[in-house]
């Protein structure tokens, strides 16, 4: 089967590499010449390295890179049995691209958004035959981020979410299956991994360091939150937590917080642009945390108990199934363990207990704990 990609981005041309790499003929589309040169070179670059690590035979990347096709022609869709779209997450912009690949493709061609923050439900609603159309979200780098979100919208026929889903499994990705609702799974349960990190440091809790410390030495987390957020930008952590804030009509669980907005505003995105929590120009010296176990177990319990009770809504509401919810967290973010599983070994009633005292301490409904959690300390 051939595939297709729109837009040869970061994104894009990873989810290339993973199509080429299980065998299918791809069509990587952009309108922006010299986006599909710098792909073009960078895929290169990388089996070049793959083949020096000896993933591959000089032959073997050869044959691999030969399966792309890169082209500014969307009529090189045609023959395409899948199209994966990962461009701008702007709604104007992809029910434009879409409604052009349904006059080009054939009725039975899957058409697919890699997108993370919009309504596939919206995005499919310009076709003639929504029934095609998915959501497939790839984590970046497609290439080594095993997890791919499924999101069939509620115009997605079943037989077009199975087999997209059977397609991706092929591909040795790990799916899951989640509902069409604002960040998905897991950028809508890692929300208090960052909102409730910055409001321990607005509150003059902690600095930066020390609560990175807390999450990953005693947490056990690969990154703390504003390492990771430096790591992913703070521009983009701010704009997909605005979103799923607004997508929430306001809901105070995912309030934006202002010192990232400031830190946006001021230009330290993080990594990319030299400084954002962190200093990283040469020779920054980064601060030392406050190594103090018992203010750190402090923070530690209540970003998790944050984080376990937001796992536990998104099953309350259907979102995903408890197996899903606790492969997305392990598989997409790198969290140490499932956060419900993490739950039962804690203990629900320790969960409950450590939210009902920040509710009662705050009266804001951000803490309030999720229906299904009083329930299963209910029923124990």
């Amino acid at each position: 089967m051939e595939v297709g990609v729109l837009g040869a981005g970061t994104m894009g041309a990873g989810i290339a590499q993973v199509a080429a790499q299980a065998g299918h003929q791809v069509n990587l589309i952009d309108v922006n010449a010299d986006a599909l040169k710098r792909a073009k070179a960078s895929m290169e670059k990388i089996f070049n390295r793959l083949v020096e690590k000896g993933k591959y035979s000089a032959e073997e990347a050869e044959i691999i890179l030969d399966r792309i096709n890169y082209s500014g022609d969307r009529n090189d869709f045609q023959n395409c049995g899948l199209i994966i779209e990962a461009i701008v997450e702007n709604l104007e912009v992809k029910h434009k691209m879409f409604k052009q690949m349904e006059s080009i493709v054939s009725d039975d061609c899957i058409l697919a958004s890699n997108t993370s923050s919009l309504s596939v439900a919206s995005i499919g609603s310009v076709l003639e035959n929504p029934s095609r159309m998915i959501g497939i979200h790839f984590f970046n780098p497609a290439p080594l981020m095993p997890l791919v979100e499924i999101i069939p919208a509620v115009q997605t026929s079943e037989a077009v979410t199975k087999e997209a889903r059977a397609i991706i499994d092929s591909w040795k990705k790990v799916t899951v299956l989640a509902k069409d609702t604002p960040g998905f799974i897991v950028n809508r349960v890692a929300r208090p991994f960052y909102g409730e990190a910055l409001r321990i440091y607005e509150e003059g809790v902690a600095d930066f360091a020390t609560i990175d410390w807390a999450m990953t030495e005693l947490g056990g987390f690969r990154m703390g939150p504003f390492t990771l957020m430096d790591y992913i930008g703070n521009d983009i952590n701010y704009t997909v937590t605005e979103t799923v804030f607004k997508s929430f009509y306001y809901d105070p669980r995912y309030k934006p917080s202002f010192t990232q907005k400031r830190h946006a505003e001021a230009g330290y995105l993080g990594r990319k642009s030299g400084r954002g929590y962190f200093d990283y120009a040469e020779g920054a010296v980064k601060p030392e945390p406050v190594k103090d176990e018992v203010l750190g177990r402090k923070i530690l319990n209540r970003i998790l108990a944050m984080l376990i009770n937001e796992a536990v809504d998104a099953l309350f509401l259907n979102i995903a199934s408890k197996e899903d919810i606790d492969l997305a967290m392990t598989k997409g973010v790198n969290y140490p363990k499932g956060l419900l599983a993490w739950m039962e070994e804690i203990g629900e009633e320790n969960v409950l207990n450590q939210l009902q005292e920040l509710f009662e301490e705050y009266g804001e409904d951000r803490y309030r704990p999720s229906p299904l959690l009083k329930r299963m300390v209910r029923e124990k």
